[in-house]
């Protein structure tokens, strides 16, 4: 322990050269294990791995893991061992690829069993170095393992460490497994598809292999478990169309409702109906879920909902009966007089009896009741309803709206987001009726963080016309803009002391006159 002492005191005072390291190092071969799980020692390889070379590390670890890799477990699980692997661990991103010579499969393969187990800041380094992926030109890349190193050319070895691998796949069900195997998948997907398609097959075999009960898929015990239903939702976003029309024929037909009924199951169902929006299987998908559309509302999984109304609007298909379906749901279909209505409920997420506090079956409703509680899922669902072909019904409810409605939409951190969306995204002539019922609010839309956002995207979106009436509201109250952290900023991106002072130089530059007419001059002069 002294000698240890020394040599960490060493390192605090001495500049480590390549020979103090490789003596210290030299030392401790033979015993690493002992020195590892030794408090001081284990400092003091902490800092002496940093400074070391790819082989010198791969020898402390190849010592430590013993020949055939079996003693990783034991150092990596002890209080002071494993903040040594740890330190190894970190080192792995400047080593681009050199380390896997100096390290055997089998030391790679039971480094893997050690991730299996709750071992936190092993799994937790092993997971940060995989999503660092992105940051480097040769990515570092595990295959359940984190000692594995991808590049243009695979390591001789890697059709060995990766048929090893795919043995562990009965440990996906376990909770630490489950994560390091979906970082897996996510980065093999990028960098190694046709393994990334092996892997998906075999996970996929196992989970429909286990025993459940007569008649009923293994796969629906597993989409309700927590850890297992993380792991099926990775899976479904990286498969390809054959394994997808594999998974719903002969595990999930039938069983959709059920389970975007579910409090767990819910969220793989989102990701397959994301990931069929570009297959005709969307279709078969929609038909099913769209029957309990009232029921997952009524279990407030509106992720469902909103998925299946972005998949809509992605794939081109079944937009009129999504809207239908929703109009029916929300109970505003019929009379014909109560589609109207139809923006508050979406962006509410209410029914017309509750948000109108009527048990009647008129078709008249109260207009005095003024925009309330606008929700994440109600702006996300009416966002994706904006998408659709067909918009008339939403344009025609936000044209009913009060001015002081549409300055609560504008202002609201939900709302501003469908405000946006649908004004943008209107014809010059539909925009201009949603304008004409703004007027009187830019001031107050300049001066606010969102509705200032709001209104430079209304603002780039409409006509030159258009923005002349903006602009002749908001001149008149120069004083209050310029002061205002938010509407100052809308007072410069309009060129608003050009419109107050120099009418038509602002007119040019609105039009794009200006840059032609310079550009042509240059060119005579």
């Amino acid at each position: 322990a002294d000698h240890h002492w020394r040599t960490s005191s060493a390192l605090l005072c001495h500049r480590a050269d390549e020979m103090f390291v490789e003596n210290v190092l030299t030392e401790v071969k033979g015993k690493a294990a002992l020195v590892a799980t030794d408090r001081t020692g284990s400092i003091t390889l902490q800092r002496l791995l940093p400074l070391s070379s790819p082989q010198q590390v791969g020898e402390v670890l190849a010592e430590l893991g013993g020949e055939s890799g079996s003693e990783f477990k034991a150092v990596s699980c002890d209080r002071c061992g494993g903040h040594v692997v740890e330190s190894a661990v970190r080192q792995m991103s400047r080593w681009m690829g050199k380390f896997t010579q100096y390290i055997t499969p089998a030391c790679v393969c039971s480094f893997t069993l050690v991730l299996l187990v709750a071992v936190t800041h092993l799994q937790r380094q092993g997971r940060l170095l995989l999503h660092s992926i992105k940051v480097f030109t040769h990515s570092v890349f595990q295959c359940g393992s984190i000692f594995c190193f991808v590049h243009d050319r695979a390591p001789l070895y890697w059709q060995e460490v990766s048929t090893v691998l795919l043995l562990f796949v009965v440990s996906v069900t376990d909770a630490v497994a489950s994560a390091v195997f979906q970082t897996m998948l996510t980065v093999c997907h990028r960098k190694r598809p046709k393994l990334c398609k092996q892997l998906l097959r075999r996970i996929m075999e196992y989970l429909t292999s286990r025993s459940a009960a007569p008649g009923v898929s293994p796969l629906l015990v597993f989409l309700k478990d927590q850890a297992s239903s993380r792991l099926i939702e990775t899976i479904i976003q990286l498969s390809h169309k054959p394994l997808l029309r594999g998974l719903y024929k002969n595990h999930l037909k039938g069983q959709l409702v059920d389970l975007a009924l579910h409090p767990i199951a819910n969220f793989p169902i989102q990701r397959l109906t994301a990931a069929s929006a570009k297959y005709k299987l969307f279709l078969r998908i929609f038909d099913e879920l769209v029957q309990g559309v009232e029921a997952i509302l009524a279990a407030g999984h509106m992720g469902v909902i909103v998925q299946l109304a972005e998949s809509c609007a992605e794939s081109e298909e079944r937009q009129d009966e999504m809207m239908q379906c929703l109009l029916n749901a929300f109970h505003c279909a019929e009379p014909g007089s109560r589609h109207v209505a139809c923006l508050p409920l979406f962006m509410s997420l209410l029914t017309y009896e509750v948000y109108y506090h009527s048990d009647t079956t008129e078709g008249n409703i109260s207009t005095e009741i003024p925009l309330t509680s606008i929700c994440y899922h109600g702006s996300r669902l009416v966002q994706a309803l904006a998408k659709f072909k067909e918009r008339s019904l939403l344009l025609s409810s936000l044209r009913t709206l009060s001015p002081s409605d549409l300055l609560s939409m504008a202002t609201d951190p939900a709302g501003s987001h469908v405000l946006q969306a649908l004004i943008t995204t209107s014809s010059d002539k539909g925009r201009g009726k949603i304008l004409k019922r703004l007027e009187g609010q830019y001031v107050q839309m300049a001066c606010s963080r969102l509705g200032s956002r709001v209104l430079e995207a209304v603002w780039n979106s409409s006509s030159v016309g258009q923005r002349q009436s903006i602009a002749q509201e908001l001149v008149p109250s120069e004083s209050q803009l310029r002061a205002d952290q938010f509407a100052r900023h809308v007072w410069a991106k309009f060129a608003l002391s050009h419109f107050a002072h120099r009418r038509a130089h602002w007119q040019e530059i609105q039009t794009g006159e200006s840059k032609k007419r310079k550009l042509f001059s240059d060119i005579l002069e």
